[in-house]
């Protein structure tokens, strides 16, 4: 038995966020009670991170977090937030502002990068699973891509920081680009999924064009939106 009452451990959980781009509360309420209704075993309840780079002071911050929880999403933290009047309303609220990685990197001390030595290897390996997904399963790869050999059941999910390939039938969910890179891509042998979703833009099944439904596919951003198209 630990000897402390507590104990402290760092680890890494995957978080939607939402990115405002509108002030008045209502019309934020509406568009994400639209999305929760379009996936609601997805969305239902969940943990989000607020991304309030397009907003300033003039906002109601009050009543813009009340509309958002009112939806059932639970607000966990604050990024992107530039205006200080604005970050003072988020502060009194009682919600953490956060810093996203690439932030963190614009904002430090500049490096000499003569002084610097650059490590021998930032290879990364990709984590390959080859047993079944089972129901209620998930399977996240930090920092790499993920590959899946077998098949993947209706209520498992597939969670990946890079692309994600599964070789089998799939019919769970999948989430590729976790940590934001839209540049992430879905390749898939037999797609059937619940939800297939890229750097937070997703579609449910009903949204999957009935021509590529358990057919090979290969899943993309395109000017900000999910396209597929057919796997040679």
């Amino acid at each position: 038995m630990s000897q402390t009452p507590i104990e402290f451990k760092g680890s890494s959980f995957t978080l939607s966020v939402v990115h405002l781009h509108h002030t008045h509360p209502d019309v934020v309420r509406q568009a994400l009670q639209d999305k929760i209704d379009q996936a609601p075993a997805f969305l239902k309840n969940a943990p989000v991170v607020l991304n309030v780079a397009s907003l300033n002071g003039d906002v109601n911050w009050k009543q813009m977090q009340q509309a958002i929880a009112s939806t059932g999403l639970r607000i966990v933290g604050v990024s992107g937030c530039k205006d200080e009047s604005l970050k003072r309303m988020i502060a009194r609220a009682g919600l953490p502002i956060l810093s996203e990685g690439k932030e963190q990197k614009k904002n430090s001390e500049p490096v000499d990068s003569v002084a610097v030595a650059a490590p021998e290897s930032t290879l990364v390996k990709t984590r390959v699973v080859t047993t079944p997904v089972r129901s209620g399963q998930q399977i996240y790869a930090r920092n790499t891509d993920l590959i899946v050999t077998n098949s993947v059941s209706a209520g498992a999910e597939l969670v990946a920081d890079g692309n994600i390939h599964i070789y089998g039938m799939m019919r769970g969910r999948a989430l590729a680009g976790a940590g934001g890179d839209r540049e992430c891509q879905i390749f898939c042998t037999s797609l059937s999924a619940e939800l297939v979703s890229i750097a937070g833009e997703y579609w449910i099944m009903d949204q999957i064009p009935a021509e590529y439904f358990a057919k090979a596919a290969r899943l993309s951003l395109k000017d900000g939106a999910l396209t597929i198209q057919t796997l040679n």
